[in-house]
């Protein structure tokens, strides 16, 4: 395993983290509790949870975790998170960190994240007097977290702005082989501030293993896209630690091998994936799920992007496409689904998308397949 200093904090930490996104909800929380305790044997010491993830679980099962390790806890990193919108006051922001640390069963948490910000009035929220970013300096003192960081889905220029007023000593943000074009100088502006880097969504949230002979150019030979995209993050010296979300031993034990023969992608390389990455790339919905819940009408949101993907990725045509999605309502991931058409552009799953993709204008082009009679002729 590699292990990097994170930024002017002092600890070094694994290069490979674990992201706490992707548990198996089909299990019993202390199977997966085994999974985390798994990757702690493997090496990884960065640990990264969040209040709802995986139905709310992901904490509890850390908690799980961090009892079974025992005194080893001192040897690994927790991260968590709030958002500011959930603790708009110092003493909400409180309350987030103690519950936080009830459920990781903990006396003190390493990086405590202000989490998801998409917009800067989201970030303003966070640091006005006596809100959330006052309540974590509190809890900073009295040593319930150790260090203040950031989360954040902004585009590089305005990540650079985020971090200009040196309040976070790290950051962690959407950057991947596929999107690194576009979100490069947030990555830049971070390292040069000597911060924590941590690149979330390294495999564009399971965009690339459900795609590889699509996205064949990513990789060198010898080596699988999914590698391709583990070792990008991992061989970048601006990043400090990347972080898949794990749902096997599987997934742990790729991650440990590429990091453990982490070569630097050569020129030649970046420039041949530079030649075929199109701006498409960066508008990839990545699953996150941040919109579910938030449709009045309850419409799949996260599926029918997910399925959009496949668009943007393949080229296919309408006629392709509308075929592939009244299949997907007979007999895929979509049987059931109220239909894209019955969108009324409210534009609350926007306002939540964390890539800040144009979801409505989607739903318009989905209803336009759904409708679609040409290929049935």
């Amino acid at each position: 395993m590699i292990y990097k200093p994170y930024g002017m904090t002092g600890p070094s930490v694994s290069a490979v983290g674990f992201g706490g996104m992707r548990f198996d909800t089909t299990q019993a929380d202390a199977k997966n509790a085994e999974l985390l305790c798994y990757a702690v044997d493997r090496g990884i010491t960065y640990l990264d949870t969040a209040p709802g993830y995986c139905d709310d679980r992901s904490e509890d099962i850390f908690g799980r975790a961090v009892k079974m390790l025992g005194r080893r806890r001192e040897d690994v990193f927790l991260t968590t998170k709030g958002m500011p919108e959930s603790s708009p006051t110092a003493d909400k922001a409180r309350q987030a960190v103690q519950k936080s640390l009830t459920r990781l069963k903990t006396d003190y948490i390493d990086f405590y994240h202000v989490w998801c910000i998409r917009r800067m009035e989201e970030y303003e929220l966070a640091m006005r007097p006596g809100g959330q970013y006052e309540g974590l300096m509190q809890c900073k003192e009295e040593g319930l977290i150790r260090h203040i960081v950031v989360s954040t889905h902004l585009r590089g220029p305005q990540v650079k702005t985020l971090l200009e007023k040196n309040e976070f000593e790290g950051v962690l943000l959407g950057v991947n082989i596929l999107n690194f074009l576009y979100r490069w100088e947030g990555v830049v502006a971070a390292h040069q501030q000597e911060l924590g880097v941590v690149a979330m969504n390294p495999l564009a949230g399971g965009v690339i293993p459900q795609n590889e002979k699509t996205l064949a150019f990513l990789a060198d030979d010898g080596e699988t896209p999914t590698e391709a995209a583990l070792r990008f993050c991992l061989s970048c010296p601006q990043m400090t630690v990347t972080l898949p979300g794990f749902t096997t031993r599987g997934h742990i034990d790729t991650a440990c091998r590429v990091a453990d023969r982490a070569e630097p992608f050569t020129d030649a390389h970046i420039e041949r994936i530079r030649g075929h990455l199109s701006k498409n790339m960066d508008t990839l919905c990545t699953g996150c799920g941040y919109c579910m819940g938030r449709c009045p009408v309850e419409i799949p949101v996260a599926g029918y992007m997910q399925y959009y993907n496949d668009k943007l990725l393949g080229g296919k045509t309408d006629v392709e496409m509308a075929k592939e999605l009244d299949n997907q309502k007979k007999l895929g991931f979509l049987v059931g689904a109220r239909p894209a058409g019955d969108c009324v552009a409210c534009g609350r799953c926007e306002t939540a998308c964390t890539q800040h993709l144009d979801i409505v204008r989607r739903l318009n082009t989905l209803a336009e397949w759904e409708q679609q009679p040409a290929w049935r002729k």
